[in-house]
């Protein structure tokens, strides 16, 4: 992500009539044109407002700015300004990048995959801190990642299958974390352990054997749920311009 820093030097008397600005005018024309606002802090003298935008990336930046500057709101920001009057004595700005991610989400969101072969049989993985488990394989959705390329990434470095998904067959949440479970077929690839696998295998399962397999009951409907095969359709996309990146279920996927 890619940053900038606003300072404003305000005269205090002024402060109110500045923050109704911004709420106003700043604020929406900057959000609905694709920037954040991570927060917005003033000084106990009254005297000094800093702003803090976050952007997809420094291209984005300049991409946003120019939709910003071109925008009717823009227009009606000048308008009151020249009506009302300078709300600030100086103005200065920054950019910045982030060091590292420092902060836990609300909440984190994991991917895992249904995954049969060509015989019918499920792909199962048992991690080295849930060995008393077999449980379909998947992993946390990084920051900027799509969950269709999360699970993509997941699955091949945690078993060496390369996969077909075919939609979405259930969501689940704790409170805590979010986890969406995937449909799919083996497309190719070796079975391979990995660092975070002990073992990896195509199993036969149903309902009848199924808790000889899954012994945690949180992964227990998953799979029961994935193994009813009702998907509903996935869509993964771009905004500003809106591109399609790729479409699961009842259209051909973009892989």
């Amino acid at each position: 992500m890619f940053y900038r820093r606003e300072m404003y030097r305000v005269w205090p008397e002024k402060l109110n009539g500045f923050n109704k600005y911004f709420r106003e005018f700043v604020l929406p024309n900057q959000v609905k044109n694709g920037a954040r606002l991570v927060g917005r802090w003033v000084t106990e003298g009254n005297d000094e407002v800093v702003v803090m935008w976050e952007y997809p990336s420094f291209e984005e930046y300049f991409k946003i700015e120019e939709r910003v500057l071109k925008d009717d709101m823009y227009k009606q920001a000048e308008e009151q300004l020249r009506k009302i009057g300078p709300l600030f004595e100086d103005f200065s700005q920054a950019f910045l990048k982030s060091t590292g991610i420092y902060n836990s989400p609300m909440q984190s969101v994991t991917v895992s995959g249904y995954i049969t072969n060509e015989k019918g049989e499920v792909l199962l993985v048992q991690t080295y801190w849930r060995a008393d488990t077999w449980e379909l394989p998947g992993g946390r959705v990084d920051e900027g990642e799509t969950l269709d390329a999360a699970l993509y990434r997941e699955i091949y470095e945690e078993t060496g299958i390369k996969v077909k998904l075919q939609g979405v067959t259930g969501v689940y949440s704790n409170g805590s974390t979010i986890s969406i479970v995937f449909r799919g077929s083996c497309a190719g690839g070796e079975l391979s352990v990995s660092d975070e696998t002990k073992d990896v295998r195509f199993v036969k399962i149903d309902k009848t054997n199924l808790n000889c397999f899954i012994r945690r009951g949180k992964f227990f409907s998953r799979v029961l749920d994935a193994m009813e095969g009702n998907c509903v359709p996935y869509e993964a996309f771009k905004v500003r311009p809106y591109e399609l990146l790729n479409r699961i279920g009842k259209s051909e996927s973009k892989e």
